[in-house]
């Protein structure tokens, strides 16, 4: 198990630096919005993102990894968790575990992704990740460790309780953020094609809604993987005139490394997100 657990995580960091190195030079030749043509700013902003999501990178891998692995090979077994229950003593429903098991992984962190956004608490870390003024696909590691600690230690016991496998995770973990950077990624993409994409996953014209200024767009769009779960919880928004939103909060965008650890603690301004 740990020797195919290896090899998904050398694929999920190959993937990582190849999905970041194609979109940054797709947002180069092809931006959506002007900001990213200007070089200087743009190079100091990328650095900053990257840097941050570096941290949280380092420390999930020394500190979950290892308690994710030991989670799921504890289900696996004991035969716990409901993927396990459901397709106990069946080898022939490998996929069925298999896909089960991601949309369960992927329903969580639309879950957890709209508690964010509701729970005082834990939008003073989240809006580390929404006060970025100039989203591009380094926005998608854009998270403070405060929130990556917290989602990463609901997980061990949520992996028991799914019965996921290791490679499952890992399998999920690096299609999943493919999409984000994707959806994150300051890129033209026709809009034919993006209405046809957004039927299964999250595009970047229906993730340029949830991170709009305006409070019912940013509480909107939150799925990450799949946009069927938008659909289901009524989350689901968009809008004909995406090259108008205007992106970011109120208040600090956090344009120093500091400052990003420091939001936190700052004080929570009710008018960060704007009302229409």
């Amino acid at each position: 198990m740990q020797a195919v657990v290896n090899i998904f995580q050398q694929w999920q960091v190959i993937v990582m630096v190849a999905g970041l190195a194609v979109l940054l030079s797709w947002e180069s030749l092809r931006p959506f919005f002007s900001f990213s043509r200007q070089r200087t700013r743009r190079g100091v902003h990328i650095v900053r993102n990257l840097a941050l999501g570096a941290v949280n990178s380092l420390a999930v891998t020394l500190l979950f990894v290892a308690l994710w692995v030991a989670a799921a090979e504890w289900a696996a077994a004991r035969d716990f968790g409901l993927m396990n229950v459901l397709t106990r003593g069946n080898e022939d429903l490998a996929v069925v575990h298999a896909i089960g098991a991601i949309l369960l992984l992927d329903f969580w962190t639309y879950c957890w992704h709209r508690l964010n956004h509701r729970i005082p608490f834990l939008w003073r870390f989240h809006r580390v990740h929404h006060a970025d003024r100039e989203m591009d696909v380094s926005t998608a590691g854009r998270f403070h460790l405060g929130e990556i600690v917290m989602s990463s230690t609901l997980r061990i016991p949520l992996i028991a309780l799914f019965g996921v496998y290791a490679w499952e995770l890992v399998l999920y973990e690096t299609v999943m953020f493919a999409v984000v950077q994707f959806h994150h990624a300051n890129i033209t993409v026709p809009p034919a094609v993006d209405r046809a994409l957004r039927t299964i996953i999250v595009t970047p014209y229906m993730h340029k809604v949830h991170h709009s200024r305006i409070r019912v767009e940013t509480d909107s769009n939150y799925s990450s993987l799949f946009s069927v779960w938008d659909r289901i919880g009524r989350s689901f928004r968009m809008r004909d005139d995406p090259d108008a939103i205007e992106f970011g909060i109120d208040g600090p965008d956090g344009e120093r490394f500091a400052e990003l650890l420091k939001m936190p603690l700052l004080a929570d301004e009710p008018s960060d997100r704007r009302e229409p």
